[in-house]
């Protein structure tokens, strides 16, 4: 079920689900909250599963201005404050996951554990391929892919497309560029996800992975920058699995990734 919140001057759509303890599913950049229709289900049955779209995503609107992943997590941490919502288990993918790490990293006491989707925390952290998409030549493949996600929903209007498109294609150019010296200062477990056909390196997660106190790292077979769709229960059942309070016992940990 879908509901409007104002916070930050945004009238803010989110969909809400479920009952007991809350997760926040922040989606990717271009994209609305239905791309989480895979987890949404899955997720309520045993939590309150708020899934919100940021400014200028589906039917929450734009505002003047540039945008920044720090700019969004400043309006999600006003979100959580509007909705009575944290500590919680935020997930964040693609561009959703580095607004989910700036607000972990400026509000830890908000987020009891956290899950980055195919996220880097730096630009050399992508592959040729991600970054290629970025280039002049390139990028009307992207806007093929998000204008028709954007007209029916936007509340500015589809004319409005043509100025949210260059607003994230400059945050994308810039971002993200968190660093890995920053991970080591996240008290909450984390769980780094990816598919092994991503947009991020294998390589890259893992150095994230070493450089966090307390994480985990998941590489999904056969999958690519897509997972939560491609691979929907897998993806739930990993979530799940991360939430739960307990652990599975590790038999015979030998520091591949932490050595």
């Amino acid at each position: 079920m879908g509901e409007y919140l104002t916070v930050n001057g945004l009238r803010t759509y989110c969909e809400v689900l479920g009952e007991g303890d809350p997760v926040v599913l922040l989606h990717g950049g271009g994209v609305t909250a239905d791309s989480w229709f895979g987890q949404l289900a899955a997720l309520a049955e045993r939590y309150r599963v708020y899934a919100p779209e940021r400014r200028g995503h589906g039917r929450t609107h734009d505002l003047p201005g540039p945008v920044s992943s720090e700019l969004m997590a400043e309006d999600t941490e006003a979100l959580l404050a509007a909705l009575g919502a944290g500590p919680v288990h935020l997930v964040g993918w693609s561009a959703g996951g580095t607004v989910a790490l700036r607000l972990a990293l400026r509000r830890p006491d908000l987020v009891r554990k956290l899950v980055l989707i195919s996220t880097g925390v730096c630009r050399d952290g992508g592959t040729e391929a991600d970054l290629a998409m970025l280039d002049e030549a390139n990028t009307g493949l992207l806007e093929s892919m998000f204008r028709p996600q954007y007209e029916p929903l936007s509340p500015d209007g589809p004319g409005h497309f043509p100025v949210v498109f260059g607003k994230w294609l400059q945050m994308w150019r810039e971002e993200p560029d968190i660093g890995l010296d920053a991970l080591a200062g996240l008290p909450m477990p984390v769980l780094v996800m990816q598919g092994d056909d991503d947009g991020v390196r294998i390589e890259h997660s893992a150095a994230m992975v070493k450089a966090l106190p307390d994480a985990q790292l998941a590489v999904l077979p056969g999958t690519s920058h897509a997972a939560p769709i491609e691979k929907p229960e897998l993806v739930s059942r990993l979530l799940l699995d991360f939430f739960a309070e307990e652990r599975s016992a590790r038999y015979l940990p030998l520091g591949a990734l932490k050595a």
